[in-house]
């Protein structure tokens, strides 16, 4: 990971080691600032104010309010942090929750730090992230189109149209970059390896539900 302006990083979590833990793991990380860590949601929201995140990693399981309630309550805020769920959980019905109140990415606790470092790093550039063991227990669960988020259903749509990545991201108004973090997330979100497998699934993706995704 490396930029000219540090990912500016907020962890919170209600164990002291396992906040000592991801700080040891990320703190030495080129391109990425720790500017401050909570105990609870009360003391996340409290600092949040001064310490002006870029991302926050948030543990789900926090007593006095959940992570994705914390999520929720961030993202809601005038100018909000990107939010990463840390997660002792694979549970589909807390990934959807997290999800749905706007979280960007989902990552267990057991995870190596490289993929922790990957959604980070997914995340800041717009992106999203699920942690491999997460997508393969969603799609045992249901149908895969429910987890891509309304921007990443564009965009496939457009990849099955033929579009490029610049032409997708002149029509959308958003940088290459972005489009490109968007294609890794849709491919580790369908479980698709290569582009060529990308561009089949979303070829047959238009061709069912239409040029407007649907």
């Amino acid at each position: 990971m490396t930029s000219a302006t540090p990912v500016r990083l907020f962890l919170v979590d209600d164990h002291p080691l396992v906040r000592d833990g991801l700080r040891a793991r990320l703190e030495a990380l080129p391109g990425l600032r720790i500017v401050g860590e909570a105990g609870s949601a009360a003391e996340a929201l409290a600092q949040v104010d001064a310490a002006r995140p870029d991302l926050m990693l948030v543990d789900v399981g926090m007593k006095d309010m959940n992570g994705i309630e914390l999520a929720a309550l961030l993202l809601a805020r005038p100018a909000p942090p990107h939010v990463v769920m840390l997660s002792m959980y694979d549970n589909p019905e807390y990934v959807q929750r997290a999800l749905q109140a706007g979280a960007q990415g989902y990552v267990l606790k057991d995870a190596p730090a490289s993929e922790i470092v990957a959604a980070i790093e997914a995340v800041a550039a717009g992106g999203t992230f699920l942690s491999p063991a997460v997508s393969k227990k969603l799609f045992r669960n249901q149908a895969p189109r429910p987890l891509l988020t309304p921007r990443e259903s564009e965009i496939l749509s457009a990849i099955g149209r033929g579009e490029s990545s610049k032409q997708i991201a002149r029509d959308l108004g958003l940088s290459v970059r972005t489009v490109d973090a968007h294609r890794q997330s849709i491919k580790r979100r369908l479980g698709i390896e290569g582009q060529a497998e990308l561009i089949r699934y979303a070829v047959e993706h238009t061709r069912q539900f239409g040029p407007d995704g649907r």
